[in-house]
């Protein structure tokens, strides 16, 4: 099952929370603090990354899916709310089209229902394989946060990507690459915040429009100053965003 921690009352309504490639439910540290007085917050590790078992890949998003799945199964969730941020947002997606009676409300951070071309991926899976983590580190975290961001936690986060299993952060790599959710998209009937980084290379805004221009009950909130990680480097302003979200309706 997949590693997670849980806060708040147990008898609030659950946000889910999937973290993106490289990350661990730690990256969700700011919104966890600020939401757990009224949700119970669950944040998980995807399978490979953190305290989660690390199979050998290529893993697919429907894996990682069904690992969440899984996990709301064993915790007995019948429906929560979902959060999640690039990889995990992929994950979110497949889960709201293939599950949706497991989705109350859906939000969707800096992340893509397709992000070609495959190659790079398979590219960055040999190379820590080959070389470990500390091969790719210096280049993805560049793409996590603006210039601006204070480099003492960007150093964190350096230093959390380095200690991720790398055959985990490859079979996801792997999944990524084979991933197309485009023909899905239209399945997801949850209401659906699409939150962009307006400074964000790796998933840029147009990416997370062509989301909500495919789910039929999604908005989109740009943020300026923010890069990959928005809920690290705008963390008031997408708990707020989460928060509106989570209780409306």
């Amino acid at each position: 099952m997949l590693a997670y921690a849980a806060h708040g009352p147990l008898d609030a309504p659950v946000v889910l929370l999937g973290s993106s490639l490289g990350t661990t439910g730690a990256m969700w540290a700011p919104q966890v603090a600020a939401l757990r007085d009224q949700f119970r917050v669950v944040a998980f590790d995807h399978r490979g990354h953190g305290g989660s078992p690390v199979p050998p890949g290529p893993y697919t998003i429907e894996d990682l899916g069904h690992d969440v799945v899984a996990l709301l199964d064993e915790l007995g969730l019948e429906r929560v709310h979902y959060a999640g941020l690039s990889l995990g947002g992929m994950v979110g997606m497949w889960l709201a089209a293939h599950a949706p009676q497991r989705v109350d409300r859906l939000a969707l951070l800096c992340t893509a229902a397709h992000l070609p071309p495959a190659t790079g991926w398979h590219e960055r899976a040999a190379t820590v394989r080959a070389a470990g983590m500390s091969a790719v580190a210096d280049a993805v975290v560049a793409r996590w946060f603006t210039p601006a961001f204070n480099p003492t936690d960007v150093a964190g986060f350096t230093k959390a990507l380095v200690a991720i299993n790398p055959e985990g952060y490859a079979g996801c790599c792997e999944a990524i690459a084979a991933m197309d959710l485009r023909p899905v998209l239209s399945r997801i009937t949850a209401p659906t915040l699409v939150i962009a980084g307006e400074a964000d290379p790796a998933t840029p805004p147009p990416l997370l429009q062509a989301i909500v221009d495919a789910v039929g009950d999604a908005e989109l909130a740009l943020l300026p100053d923010a890069a990959h990680l928005a809920n690290v480097e705008q963390a008031d302003r997408v708990t707020d965003l989460l928060r509106r979200h989570f209780t409306a309706g």
